[in-house]
This record gives C-alpha cells, structure tokens and sequence, in this order.
C-alpha cells in the first residue's frame, strides 16, 4: 500500500510541475511583414527553441505588407510585429493614444537588390536612366531607400525613370517575371532564385549603398509593453541569442535550420541567399537601435518626400530590454 501510495503521490507531483510550467508560458502572437531569409535570426530563434528556453510560446504569421502588419498591431491581432520601422512613425504622426515602441532590431541595412531582365557585367547606375523600373510600395522601406539611393546617384526616381509603384507588394516578384519591365528590387532568395532561373540578373545591393538603418524591428504597443514587460524583455533575449548564433556559424548551418521555412527554396539558394546578407552585414548582431541608425533612416524618409514630422528617438525607441540582455 506504501508503494501505491508513493507512486500516486509522484504522478500528483508530475501534473502540479506540468501545470506550473503550463502558468508560466506566455503566449506571443508575432506577425511578420514578409516571409523572407532577410529574417533569419526570426527563424533561427523559433527553430532553436530559443523562445522556449525564456517561457515563451510563440504564434508566427506572415501578414504581407506594413499596412497590413500595423494593423494587425494596433487592432490587437498581434501582439509584437516585425516591421520596418517606419510604420511606428506613420502612427506617432496621427497622434495615436497607444502607439507602436521599437524594441529590438532585427536588420540594419536595405534587404533588397537591383535586379535586370537583362544581364549587366558593366553595370553602372546611368544604366537605369529612361528604363521602366517596377517600384515598390509608396512609403515603405524598400521603396524609400531605393529612391535614396537613385538619388544619391544621380538618377531622379520620377523625372528620370518610367517608375511603376501599382503593383502588391506579394506580387511584385511575378510581376516583374510576366511584365515589361526592365529593372525591380528583390529580396532574397528571390533575387537568386530569378538569377538561377534566367529570369533577372542582380547588378547591385541597395543594402550596401544606403548605409546603416533600422531597417526591420520588432515593436510592440505602449500598452503590451506595460503588461508584458518580462515577456518583452525575454523575447528580446531570445533574440539577441539567435543573432549571436547567427553571428557564429555559417550560411550554409543556418541554411540547415531555416529550411523549414522555405520549403520551396533549394537548400543551396537559402546559403547562398544568407551568405550575401551576411557579407554586407545585414542582420543586427545584438537587438540594440542606436540614435545614430534612428537619424540615418529620417534623414532618407525625408529625402524621399516621406517623413510625416521629425520623431524623436526617445519617443518610439525603448533600448531598456536590449541593454539589459546584452549585459548579462
């Protein structure tokens, strides 16, 4: 009778764990602007467990677009998104009650590259002049630091080029690929899936030429912040643990662990994919935005006709959680 006695109390003890562990799992809705390799850290933390080592169960999807991915925020459908961070700005402007705070970078430069239906070995940005180039969406990210960049080399996006902003940004890719269109930016691995495909040739890096920026951050409201600190604060952890093993290891092993994600994408494309972001040090090795970044991205919204009022950094950039993890 003992012995029974012990082995009911055992399993009594095994459901109260299970239970307990059961309380201390905060769920996290995350919505992801795209689905992208540009986002491998995201999948390397999701795929590592790393969100489960800091109590965390994670809900990823892909809501494809800014406007879509800030809706899903403010209307509560998501409780952290990836995003650029521009967005987080569009609402501080309309003087919204509980608006988005940056609070970890996940990539800090442009993700996307000039792709050419026709092949360029000499390509030079005078190339472009009079082409028809499929634009992105007016007041994203890639659109904003594309012009950036036409600019500082010379080219005028709208006097210079027959531009061409009305296509989704999902389907772009498509687009471009059944269109009659000479130039489009890319990100990986469509880019070099176009390349292998014959269907486009990358001629250059947008990323490599606009510097520095906040390009994608995970934000979340004033008012999740203030109920889920310590969910913040952990979900800021696992990622900088990503980062670091992202920072570590090579394309071809992080290629390994997010192909998951990409099932449709040979396995040699996503390393290659991952060793040009790697190469031009796209992905943000700690979660930290500096004030420095903040600026460089206002000063390129700016220049692209853009920025709805100057932001200060204080005001939508909370570095608190990155700060605290990278101490440890």
């Amino acid at each position: 009778m003992r012995k029974k006695g012990f082995i009911v109390s055992f399993i009594a003890v095994l459901i109260l764990l299970s239970a307990c562990n059961q309380e201390t799992t905060t769920k996290i809705k995350l919505a992801e602007v795209t689905r992208s390799i540009f986002y491998a850290p995201q999948y390397v933390a999701l795929e590592k467990g790393f969100f489960e080592e800091e109590g965390l169960e994670v809900d990823l999807q892909t809501t494809w677009g800014g406007d879509t991915t800030m809706t899903a925020l403010l209307s509560d459908g998501a409780d952290i998104a990836l995003v650029g961070s521009e967005t987080s700005m569009y609402v501080y402007a309309q003087d919204s009650k509980d608006y988005a705070i940056n609070f970890a970078q996940l990539t800090q430069t442009d993700g996307t590259f000039l792709v050419a239906k026709e092949a360029d070995e000499d390509f030079s940005w005078e190339d472009i002049k009079d082409s028809t180039f499929l634009g992105q969406r007016v007041g994203g990210m890639p659109q904003m630091v594309g012009e950036y960049v036409l600019k500082e080399n010379g080219i005028d996006p709208h006097g210079d080029l027959n531009l061409e902003q009305n296509i989704d940004f999902a389907n772009i890719a498509g687009a471009f690929a059944s269109g009659d269109y000479d130039y489009v930016q890319l990100f990986e691995p469509t880019a070099s899936v176009f390349e292998a495909e014959g269907q486009g040739h990358i001629v250059a890096s947008f990323g490599e030429e606009s510097g520095v920026v906040p390009y994608t951050v995970f934000m979340t409201k004033q008012s999740f912040m203030e109920e889920e600190d310590d969910a913040i604060e952990a979900f800021t952890r696992a990622i900088y643990k990503a980062q670091q093993w992202v920072d570590e290891h090579s394309a071809e092993e992080i290629a390994d662990v997010v192909a998951p994600y990409f099932e449709e994408t040979d396995i040699e494309m996503l390393a290659s994919s991952i060793d040009r972001y790697k190469s031009q040090g796209s992905f943000a090795t700690d979660p930290n935005l500096d004030e420095k970044e903040w600026n460089n991205l206002q000063e390129i919204m700016e220049k692209s006709g853009e920025l709805p009022e100057n932001v200060p950094y204080e005001d939508l950039v909370n570095t608190d959680y990155a700060e605290r993890v990278m101490s440890e």
